[in-house]
């Protein structure tokens, strides 16, 4: 797809704010499809998938765009969520893209003297506890992976699902590290986060034998084309988001834990709980280790579990009171 300049503008001032370049792609994509959308319901009052992705946007012009009132911006979040589905979070970003795209026609390029976006609140997000894996089903997962004798790339997958269930880390730290990034006893990690900060995640027992595990095995005696990033694909390059997705479903899959419809961004929450419920990590702690700005961010881990919760009913003191028989 061919795309707008002002919209390329626009990306490449998101790149030089260092914003990641997964934000970068996906305000891209939404503000395609919400161009995409002004085109296609001025022919129909509520676009077919096949309608809305069918419009060339490549000439969207800067005056097509100063047209843009916040009805219009109102209109299309309401079609993202009773047509496509969209739940509050990803309605949430949709509205943070258009906001960020004309505060940058507004207050960096001064080509209007309004945004049409400024005054609309972002839909209220629901509050819901992160889905994880239990201790026992952490270990079931480790297992199905260790178990793949069919598997040629079983100590990478290994070494992966062990760095996402000990670190917490997120999908493109992960597929981000390389070889430049691990200390030479292997006991440390650098890994590049949100906003391209920077922290070191340290290695445990656990993920320093299943790295060095998969070290011997690195490239399968195949050309390694991208040869500083750790996690090599079939074809000797960097493995892709998507790869790792793949292999996180197929090994839930392989360990029953399908229907759990986990995610590989679930695995860190798996870690932050287990961290946080059974190794008894501080708080604190526990922001520095996963990498987060704000303290309130880290707080959903800690939740009681259904244990606790438990405990605390038994220790009602009208617990043991039974009825007196008449």
């Amino acid at each position: 797809m061919e795309y707008p300049s002002t919209l390329n503008a626009f990306c490449n001032y998101m790149s030089h704010l260092n914003r990641s370049k997964l934000t970068i792609e996906n305000y891209k994509g939404d503000l395609c499809m919400f161009f995409q959308y002004l085109r296609a319901s001025e022919k129909h009052a509520v676009p077919t998938e096949e309608e809305l992705f069918g419009e060339a946007i490549a000439d969207f012009s800067l005056s097509e765009i100063e047209q843009i009132k916040n009805e219009d911006i109102f209109r299309f979040l309401r079609y993202v969520s009773e047509e496509r589905g969209n739940k509050p979070a990803a309605r949430a970003r949709k509205l943070s893209a258009i906001k960020s795209f004309f505060n940058y026609l507004v207050n960096v390029r001064g080509d209007f003297a309004v945004n049409p976006a400024a005054a609309i609140s972002a839909p209220k997000i629901d509050k819901r506890l992160p889905k994880h894996l239990s201790l026992e089903e952490s270990v079931e997962l480790l297992e199905a992976v260790d178990e793949d004798e069919d598997s040629a790339y079983k100590e990478r997958d290994y070494c992966m699902v062990t760095f996402f269930l000990n670190c917490g880390m997120r999908l493109a730290e992960l597929v981000g590290i390389n070889l430049a990034d691990i200390d030479r006893d292997h006991t440390r990690l650098r890994v590049i986060g949100k906003g391209s900060k920077e922290r070191v995640i340290y290695l445990n027992d656990a993920c320093q034998r299943a790295l060095e595990d998969y070290l011997k095995v690195r490239g399968w005696g195949r050309e390694i084309k991208e040869k500083n990033a750790l996690f090599i694909s079939r074809i000797g390059k960097r493995v892709s988001r998507r790869t790792v997705q793949h292999i996180v479903y197929k090994y839930l899959d392989r360990a029953g834990l399908g229907y759990k419809h986990l995610s590989t961004h679930k695995l860190r929450h798996t870690a932050a709980t287990l961290m946080y419920q059974e190794g008894h990590v501080d708080v604190r702690v526990l922001k520095e280790i996963l990498g987060h700005e704000q303290l309130n961010t880290t707080q959903i881990y800690t939740h009681v579990n259904n244990d606790q919760v438990r405990d605390a009913m038994d220790q009602n003191p009208l617990a043991e009171l039974k009825k007196k028989k008449k």
